[in-house]
């Protein structure tokens, strides 16, 4: 018994000793790992709040707005001409554009400086140009014999505005463009807004939203809203081959496709959703350019097919449903799309396709008359048509290219006007 109350005593004296070492300021080890506990119960701080992305209003520019007034300002009828302007992704850095390497030529022919497309928008905005959405412009709809027709819609414009439709061709920032000055993806700033990510010539990584032809319009709209009154911008004519807005979202059939090359792809596909839905909310679309960039007019059927689902299954699947189809290269299916209509072409039409847009010397459309079906030619600045001798006479409506030149970026291969 007295063994068992000394062992009850001396229980108790322990008990007590360990008490008061954890309400005093020791520093024991036992004292230290007793601390530690106490405060990892803490509730952890709540994370930030992401931001509220700011509303924004989409309108459809084929109604009226009631009473023919919207924000104090007058809307018309509107039946002339919807221009169409296209460009490449901008030159962010020309310094590595136009290094003296193989690809500045080509860089030089078919692309912008970030400059250029700057003076191009104030330059359209100041001529009294409005953003359209290309989905806007035509309609299908049902004629008086029950088939299915393409129709050109009225557009109800603010008085005195004209309308442009603007597209953006391979918003995929391919593998070549990131040693050629170019930004590498999109994504979401720490304001909710889309920016660019790349890297300046030094190699820092820039986030910014001056640098892409995206987020710089979306930056030009902020600041001009009557600019865009149905809350359009524009036409994303995406491939699929290198995934898409930088993201690398593509399988590739050339090699073994093990569990980490899909997961990979899998993460990049989680990551370029969110851009996806905010371009989206924000007025921008998205069209076809093709899974592979393929030639339309030449290209097998078979090879045409493949590639058309693939887009489907890797890109559509992403972006979503579209009627809007770029032509690569400006390519028409079956070598000719306006005298005829070739199996090619009615075979892209069986798959949803119903404004296929090539490029031109003017903003054309024509409705197809045996299938329904709206052809379209786009205007293209780029080196080509700056350094033209027709630049003014097919550009001059929308800019005086002696303003829009960036003579400090741009090589020495001459122009061909005064």
């Amino acid at each position: 018994m007295k063994k068992i109350t000394a062992l009850l005593l001396a229980l108790a004296l322990l008990l007590s000793l360990a008490a008061c070492g954890t309400g005093n300021g020791g520093s024991s080890g036992s004292d230290a790992a007793d601390s530690s506990t106490s405060d990892s119960s803490q509730p952890d701080p709540a994370p930030e709040p992401e931001p509220e992305p700011e509303p924004y209003d989409i309108y459809d520019p084929t109604v009226m707005p009631e009473g023919g007034v919207r924000d104090g300002v007058t809307y018309v009828a509107y039946d002339g001409i919807v221009e169409h302007l296209f460009i490449h992704p901008v030159i962010a850095y020309p310094e590595l554009a136009f290094d003296g390497d193989s690809q500045e030529k080509g860089l030089d022919d078919y692309m912008i400086t970030a400059t250029e497309y700057q003076r191009i928008l104030e330059s359209v905005y100041q001529r009294g140009y409005v953003l359209v959405d290309i989905a806007d412009v035509w309609s299908e709809t049902t004629d008086e014999n029950g088939s299915a027709v393409m129709v050109r819609n009225t557009l109800y414009l603010p008085e005195g505005k004209k309308p442009l439709i603007l597209s953006y061709d391979d918003t995929n920032y391919y593998e070549y463009m990131l040693e050629n000055g170019f930004t590498y993806k999109l994504i979401l700033g720490e304001d909710g807004k889309i920016a660019s990510w790349g890297k300046d010539p030094q190699g820092n990584e820039v986030v910014s939203r001056d640098l892409d032809a995206i987020p710089m319009l979306d930056k030009f709209v902020e600041e001009h809203p009557d600019f865009s009154p149905f809350g359009a911008k524009a036409c994303l004519s995406v491939t699929g081959y290198q995934g898409i807005l930088g993201y690398r979202t593509q399988t590739d059939r050339t090699v073994e496709w093990t569990d980490e090359r899909e997961a990979f792809r899998q993460s990049e596909i989680t990551a370029v959703k969110p851009i996806i839905a905010e371009l989206k909310r924000t007025g921008w679309t998205f069209g076809s350019h093709t899974f592979g960039h393929i030639r339309l007019g030449t290209l097998g059927m078979e090879k045409i097919q493949e590639d058309t689902q693939r887009w489907f299954e890797e890109v559509g699947s992403l972006v979503g449903p579209t009627n809007v189809l770029f032509y690569p290269h400006g390519e028409r299916p079956d070598g000719d799309d306006w005298k005829q209509t070739g199996p090619v072409f009615q075979y892209l039409q069986s798959q949803g396709f119903r404004i296929m847009c090539s490029v031109g010397i003017e903003s054309f459309s024509y409705i197809k008359k045996d299938i329904c079906a709206v052809i379209c030619d786009r205007l293209h600045p780029d080196g080509t048509t700056l350094r033209s001798k027709y630049v003014d006479q097919r550009y001059g409506q929308f800019y005086d290219v002696r303003e829009i030149f960036d003579w400090d970026a741009r090589p020495d291969y001459g122009v061909n006007w005064q």
